[in-house]
């Protein structure tokens, strides 16, 4: 656990300040954006030539960290005085936003690294980089503030697939089916509303109303395993396996929702669940690539 120092670092050391940077950025959740680079170039590629070359990698190093540090530093900012009520940001595994400049240098800094690729992909991949930036940005600033619209926060939440889109679109020049599109949209919408439930009593007593607000633990829970189950069926029409791959969601989160399980820990298996799903959807087309199988 990080000391407090790390947290609110003021006029700290270098170390404690990129510390906070770190907690800032959610280690756990680092591959939420960058998984899908890896997916997406995957998916893309015709030959092994393809899998890792500058811009690929490049891709991936910027949705690893920096894309992170803008994504959740935005968030914190516009976050300030709710997070008050959000046990996660004391002592926990995140970062109440300490109010220093560099950290909002910082933060603008991560999200204009991702302008120069603005100049090495094609229209669509253009369109796509805007999106994300965009999404990025209103999913917590206003005027937009999607997250305290409910729907809208749960919809706005596909930008965690465009950067998989991005990296498809950099490799192929095109853009992914659209299933693929549209099944990964869903799925972001669906763990992004899940990982809500743990926030809803803090959200309620800050005043936020958010999708998970709304309908209530019980009734998120099904919002959740529908949309994800509507995922699978999306992956499916790309390719049967797929769509198999993708059911352990409403399916995990059936079992979550009869069982004694407590959802703020449930809530923190996903990234790992996450990573191994990413690692077999990876491999398994992986193996076409290098072998022709």
């Amino acid at each position: 656990m990080m000391a407090t120092t790390s947290r609110r670092p003021g006029r700290s050391s270098l170390l404690d300040r990129v510390r906070y940077l770190l907690v800032l950025s959610r280690p756990r959740f680092w591959l939420y954006l960058a998984g899908p680079v890896v997916i997406g170039v995957v998916y893309a590629a015709e030959s092994t030539a393809e899998l890792i070359t500058p811009l690929s990698v490049a891709l991936f190093a910027y949705f690893l960290v920096p894309a992170n540090v803008f994504l959740y530093g935005v968030n914190d900012v516009f976050d300030v005085d709710i997070d008050v009520e959000n046990p996660k940001k004391e002592d926990g595994p995140e970062a109440r936003f300490s109010g220093d400049r560099w950290v909002l240098g910082v933060v603008l800094v991560s999200g204009l690294l991702a302008l120069p690729f603005a100049f090495v992909v094609g229209p669509a991949g253009k369109v796509t980089l805007a999106g994300f930036l965009v999404l990025a940005v209103e999913y917590s600033a206003p005027p937009f503030r999607f997250k305290t619209t409910p729907g809208l926060d749960s919809l706005s939440n596909g930008l965690y697939v465009l950067p998989g889109v991005l990296a498809f679109t950099a490799v192929a020049g095109q853009l992914p089916p659209l299933p693929a599109i549209v099944g990964g949209w869903l799925w972001t919408m669906a763990m992004h509303t899940f990982s809500a439930i743990p926030d809803i009593e803090p959200d309620r007593r800050a005043g936020i109303a958010t999708t998970a607000t709304v309908l209530g633990q019980r009734r998120t829970y099904a919002y959740c395993g529908a949309v994800w189950a509507l995922a699978a069926g999306a992956f499916a029409l790309v390719h049967p396996l797929l769509g198999t791959v993708l059911a352990v969601y409403p399916l995990l989160e059936l079992v979550i929702a009869v069982s004694d399980v407590v959802v703020d820990r449930a809530y923190w298996w996903f990234p790992a669940i996450n990573t191994v799903v990413g690692t077999v959807l990876t491999m398994g087309y992986l193996w076409r690539v290098m072998y022709g199988g």
